[in-house]
């Protein structure tokens, strides 16, 4: 085949290749798509997305939903909110939802709202219909000693203008849980609770407490309320036991203090008995002493003996007189 025969088929080749780079680099596609829902999108405005590195579905989609919708959204708005990161098509669907539901919402607040991280579309369900919270157990504890548990259902709407900087669900739970357990310990008896649990909402409702928070407030109902120990028994059980192991070990140590006296007085008189010993063995050498100077006779001497004796017989008589009294009053006593 001749030159001439071939450049046909590469002319033909070369706009087979020419095409699919264009429809690959120019989605004419969406170009048309758009044109066909009224909106007007240069092709050279998807070129420019392609250049900027911007998936053009990812804007002219939503754009197009947009203008179905009535919304005055501009193909640079949602276009900087994707560049910035944001979920475009999330935030025409919040858009789009708000105008349905009368909720006064803009596009910039809107975008803060998903570039904040939080579900922008949620929130608007949630202004819409409003959410139920359901809280733990809050054990909390009467005057009288008695644990009395409750749980609450928070029903909460989301507050638009505060979700850009506001509290989450968990600011909430705390609160309301603070305000539980405040309102059960203000209560006198734990009878009081049971008898009117919606006191527990009256009062935790009235203090203001999606102040600063995402939501809004609109109703506390206690869903369940039990009743658990019986704390302040046990608080003075423990304290009763505290005291009695106090007195122990006071009179643990009056007890030791005593028996060390006692040793002591055991010691002081073995020490005084000592001395008795010492002084009457200075007797006998008084006694020679006396006889050798002749201060003392041999009579004297022995009257001194006699006088001696007589004394241990009658401590001898009192000892006997003293056992047989002790027999005789066990004898009375069996």
């Amino acid at each position: 085949m001749g030159l001439e025969q071939l450049m046909p088929i590469i002319i033909i080749a070369i706009i087979l290749i020419a095409l699919a780079i264009l429809f690959t680099f120019i989605p004419v596609l969406l170009w048309i798509s758009a044109l066909a829902a009224g909106v007007k999108v240069g092709i050279f405005t998807l070129v420019g997305m392609r250049l900027r590195r911007v998936v053009p579905a990812r804007v002219i989609n939503p754009l197009i939903k947009a203008h179905k919708a009535g919304l005055g959204v501009s193909t640079n708005q949602l276009e900087s909110h994707y560049l910035a990161g944001g979920n475009v098509d999330r935030v025409v669907n919040a858009l789009i939802a708000a105008q349905r539901a009368n909720i006064e919402l803009s596009f910039e607040r809107t975008a803060a709202i998903d570039l904040a991280g939080r579900d922008v579309l949620d929130a608007v369900g949630m202004s819409v219909n409003p959410k139920v919270i359901e809280t733990p157990f809050i054990v909390g504890i009467a005057m009288d000693g008695i644990e009395v548990k409750a749980k609450a259902r928070i029903t909460v709407r989301a507050n638009i203008d505060r979700l850009v900087g506001g509290a989450g669900e968990e600011t909430v739970i705390a609160r309301v849980g603070e305000g539980v357990v405040s309102t059960i310990g203000s209560s006198k008896a734990h009878t009081d609770i049971l008898e009117n649990p919606d006191a527990i909402s009256h009062n935790v409702l009235g203090k203001g407490l999606d102040s600063g928070t995402a939501f809004e407030i609109l109703s506390i109902d206690i869903a369940d309320v039990n009743i658990g120990e019986n704390i302040g028994a046990n608080l003075q059980t423990d304290q009763s036991e505290a005291d009695k192991n106090i007195a122990q070990a006071k009179a643990e140590e009056r007890r030791a203090m005593a028996v060390a006296e006692e040793q002591e007085m055991v010691a002081r008189v073995q020490e005084m008995r000592a001395k008795v010993v010492e002084s009457e063995a200075e007797v006998p050498r008084a006694l020679a002493e006396a006889l050798r100077s002749g201060n003392m006779g041999v009579m004297d001497y022995m009257n001194y003996k006699n006088i001696d004796a007589d004394t241990d017989m009658r401590d001898m008589i009192g000892k006997i007189t003293d056992d047989d009294s002790e027999k005789n009053d066990n004898n009375r006593n069996e």
